[in-house]
């Protein structure tokens, strides 16, 4: 009996007073996100790729 009640409690909750994104909105947070990610993995990248070429100077062959 507790958990029907906890689980009409949730979706109680869920439904009627959780105040969902928009659309417009839900598409901005993606876009950040997805825009966000790429500069992260870019400066990643480039850090390897520096650290890459250093330690080819110290060990070279």
């Amino acid at each position: 009996m507790k958990f029907f009640n906890y689980c009409k409690v949730c979706y109680d909750e869920l439904a009627h007073k959780v105040t969902w994104p928009t659309v417009k909105e839900l598409t901005g947070s993606a876009v950040l996100v997805l825009t966000a990610s790429v500069i992260i993995a870019l400066v990643v990248f480039g850090m390897d790729f520096a650290f890459e070429k250093v330690m080819s100077l110290v060990y070279p062959g």
